[in-house]
């Protein structure tokens, strides 16, 4: 019985997903054939990009016969010097490095999951002793990882950018090649450009006593976007007032789509990059990511994740987005999204087990039809969503359809 619900449950995801056409001749640019070709799914977005701000990066991995990944990219609008506002993706990068700079430390006893406590010391800031979503209500640097990666909890990321500081933050990936990226403030908390250069201090601890403390942090350098194109839209409200003019992203977060694959590639396959421009991170800090990059908000205990609050695609936007569909488990994507002032991004590493499939996928759509930002007017749900969430499809479905000449060993993403 099992076996029949099984193979009968396959039959059904394969129809569902089948109704990509791929394009019959072979193009220098394979992602607009593949648009063009499956316009169908998203027909006003096929007809007019520039509109939407499409940028997508899509990378296939081909693996030789000692299972190496050996990676071919295909670019659709993508340009560094169009701004988007990144959102929540950036959140990533607050997990990876606050992950290594626990590593650099080498402090005896201090690790992911040591408990801490963060002061104020300067205006703006709020003050942590207590985490309620954990097992022992103890934050922690690894349980901030987790709700950044299950929930993309915004004051999760927040207390990773106060404990690497906006220096490292910025250096640490500037120094991996990641260049084209300033990564500037937290989110959703309303500071100045100068209150986002002040982090909080931290004290780490273990049965009362204290393993490590760190100062409030100061970045001396203010940053700023200097691409032509920060200022977005025809303008924006402030409280109940419209401001009849452009919004200024000068000193908002800015990352390309190609720095934002970068980061994930660098996690999923480090060995693929030269030492120099690999995270200094430990394989159990690895298989960390892994599993929480991964997981679905279902499979968490903690934190306990509501199923109706927090349905499968509520952080995987490519392939489910806006559905309340389930998952299968053969499928597995590790990914961080982003959704604000109407743009959404997903910058994901997608993987079927069964079928011995993966491929990146970066992407990112603009909806914003009256170019006023802040007046909550955005086509998430009627546009944005099932843009990512076909475009996740048809590029499955490609990648399905295409031949490898050695399958790969996808053990090692396995939880």
């Amino acid at each position: 019985m099992k076996k029949y619900f099984s193979l009968t449950f396959a039959f059904l995801f394969v129809l569902l997903f089948s109704n990509a056409v791929f394009p019959q001749n072979k193009s220098t640019n394979l992602l607009d054939s593949l648009i063009r070709a499956n316009s169908s799914l998203f027909p006003e977005v096929a007809a007019n990009p520039s509109k939407y701000q499409v940028q997508i990066l899509y990378t296939q991995i081909n693996r030789d016969k000692h299972n190496k990944p050996h990676f071919t990219t295909y670019k659709y609008n993508v340009d560094k010097n169009s701004y988007f506002y990144p959102a929540s993706s950036v959140k990533i990068a607050g997990a990876v490095l606050s992950l290594q700079k626990l590593n650099e430390l080498k402090v005896k006893g201090l690790d992911k999951f040591t408990p801490l406590k963060i002061g104020s010391t300067h205006s703006g800031q709020t003050t942590v002793e207590k985490d309620k979503s954990s097992k022992d209500s103890l934050p922690s640097i690894a349980h901030y990882v987790k709700k950044i990666f299950l929930a993309s909890d915004n004051d999760a990321f927040n207390r990773t950018y106060e404990f690497v500081g906006q220096k490292y933050l910025n250096e640490e990936l500037w120094k991996r090649g990641l260049k084209d990226l300033k990564l500037m403030h937290r989110v959703s908390v309303a500071l100045s450009p100068e209150e986002n250069r002040y982090t909080n201090p931290f004290t780490f601890y273990n049965d009362g006593k204290i393993i490590y403390r760190q100062d409030e942090q100061f970045n001396p350098v203010q940053y700023k976007n200097d691409l032509p194109t920060v200022y977005r839209g025809n303008g924006y409200m402030l409280g109940d007032s419209l401001v009849n003019e452009p919004k200024d992203f000068s000193f908002s977060n800015y990352i390309s789509v190609e720095s934002l694959q970068g980061i994930l590639r660098r996690i999923i396959f480090p060995e693929s990059f030269p030492k120099d421009e690999r995270f200094n991170l430990t394989e159990d800090d690895y298989k960390f990511l892994y599993k929480y990059m991964s997981m679905l908000g279902r499979e968490s205990d903690y934190p306990k994740y509501d199923t109706k609050e927090y349905p499968d695609a509520n952080v995987k936007f490519l392939m489910f987005g806006g559905t309340k569909d389930t998952i299968p488990s053969n499928i597995r994507i590790f990914n961080k999204i982003g959704l604000a002032y109407g743009y959404l991004t997903d910058n994901a590493y997608i993987v079927d087990f069964d079928k011995k499939t993966e491929f990146f996928l970066t992407a990112i759509i603009y909806v914003n039809k009256d170019e006023i930002f802040n007046d909550d007017k955005y086509e998430y749900d009627q546009t944005g969503l099932p843009f990512l969430k076909n475009l996740g499809k048809v590029i499955y479905n490609y990648e399905l359809s295409r031949p490898r000449k050695y399958k790969p060993d996808l053990s090692k993403f396995r939880n």
